[in-house]
């Protein structure tokens, strides 16, 4: 049963990596000028993002409370800061290279690891940490919480830059984090896992399991590829 589950999570973190290279493969595309679409305020390619997003930001909470389900891991929780503080890094130094003026300071994997370490309070919890998802989307919706201000408090004197390509609020999606761990704590990812969606032996399940294994690593360098395939293209097809 928990290599199924296992193998399950990768999968569904496989697909999401998939549909995430998708939606960057587009961006590049409007980026070098093959297409003129306006991604920040379209709303399919909007819904496409948070979709995405909340795929990647489950599969998180739903990863901490496997490892830690019987107890907080420490060793774990050292190895997964470690990796997600220098590939977060990496990100901010090579937008910084590429976006001078928008570069990320606060993306999806600064926010991982951030999340990762204030939720693991919560994990011996699950009453509670199902609650405050809700409470969370709840106070999100009806704009009681507002994470927008405090990074416009922030930019000046972090010297931030007014626009960055990704800024991934911690309200509200902690929310998908929590849910994800919830699901885990409620015994729920049984039969999410072990359904026949994530159960198949097709090359198409094997192709997204090995992507979800190697998930962090197709992140980091699979816009550097896309980049690297348009100036080839450039210098090959250019007049």
């Amino acid at each position: 049963m928990q290599k199924k589950r296992i193998i399950g999570l990768d999968i569904f973190r496989g697909l999401a990596l998939l549909l995430m290279m998708t939606y960057h493969f587009t961006y590049d595309l409007n980026h070098f000028g093959f297409i003129d679409v306006d991604m920040n305020h379209t709303q399919g390619f909007l819904l496409f993002r948070y979709t995405i997003m909340t795929m990647f930001l489950l599969s998180v909470g739903i990863s901490l409370a496997l490892v830690h389900q019987n107890g907080i891991k420490w060793s774990s929780v050292r190895k997964r800061l470690l990796q997600l503080g220098i590939a977060s890094l990496v990100v901010t130094i090579a937008t910084y290279v590429v976006f001078p003026h928008s570069w990320v300071y606060f993306g999806i994997l600064h926010f991982i690891l951030f999340a990762s370490l204030v939720t693991l309070p919560l994990l011996r919890f699950p009453k509670t940490t199902f609650l405050l998802s809700l409470l969370i989307l709840v106070a999100s919706a009806t704009k009681s919480i507002d994470m927008n201000s405090l990074f416009q408090l922030l930019q000046t004197p972090l010297h931030l830059p007014r626009y960055t390509e990704d800024l991934v609020p911690f309200v509200p999606w902690v929310a998908v984090v929590l849910l994800g761990m919830s699901l885990v704590q409620q015994n729920y990812h049984q039969d999410l896992f072990n359904s026949k969606a994530f159960t198949q032996n097709s090359p198409l399940h094997k192709i997204l399991k090995k992507m979800g294994q190697h998930s962090l690593l197709i992140y980091l360098i699979h816009q550097a590829v896309f980049f690297g395939l348009f100036e080839l293209y450039f210098i090959l097809f250019s007049k």
